[in-house]
């Protein structure tokens, strides 16, 4: 494929590494445009995840339902943290075995729900979008769906 681009660039005439190194410009104007929303991003998870918070609503939640906890705060973090979250499948995985049905049940939450927060602040940060409207509580209604829907297709399936 890089051949290609540069095979095309050559018979174009074009300076192809002129325009690479005009690229690479960009991408660093838009690394250092961007940085400032994940700092915060990353800056508010620790805070979170520090608090005490999670630990707290887990304890309050976790007789009221038959998941183990740790596939809950798997499905509470997967929208805040995506490697925090794959943190958690993996203790789950180390725990419970890769082929037992808790571990079944986490695997498909993890793949069935998305990194809301980092999403929103990457790329509503890059393009300057300020007023985020209707898209956090869309997004978080999304993943909500899709935890639901991945632990009674668990229940359907394995």
């Amino acid at each position: 494929m890089i051949l290609l681009v540069v095979g095309y660039g050559i018979f174009k005439k074009i300076d192809v590494f002129d325009n690479f190194l005009l690229g690479c410009s960009d991408s660093f104007k838009l690394v250092l445009k961007i940085f400032p929303n994940l700092l915060a991003m990353i800056f508010s998870v620790n805070i979170l995840i520090s608090s005490g918070f999670l630990d707290f609503f887990l304890n309050i939640i976790s007789p009221l339902i038959k998941i183990p906890i740790e596939i809950i705060s798997m499905a509470l973090v997967r929208p805040i943290s995506g490697n925090a979250s794959l943190a958690l499948l993996n203790n789950i995985y180390t725990k419970y075995g890769v082929d037992n049905f808790y571990s079944l049940m986490a695997s498909v939450v993890q793949g069935s729900t998305d990194t809301t927060f980092y999403i929103l602040a990457l790329y509503y940060g890059s393009i300057g979008v300020k007023k985020l409207r209707y898209a956090p509580i869309t997004s978080l209604f999304a993943d909500f769906v899709g935890i639901i829907s991945a632990i009674t297709i668990s229940y359907l399936l394995f």
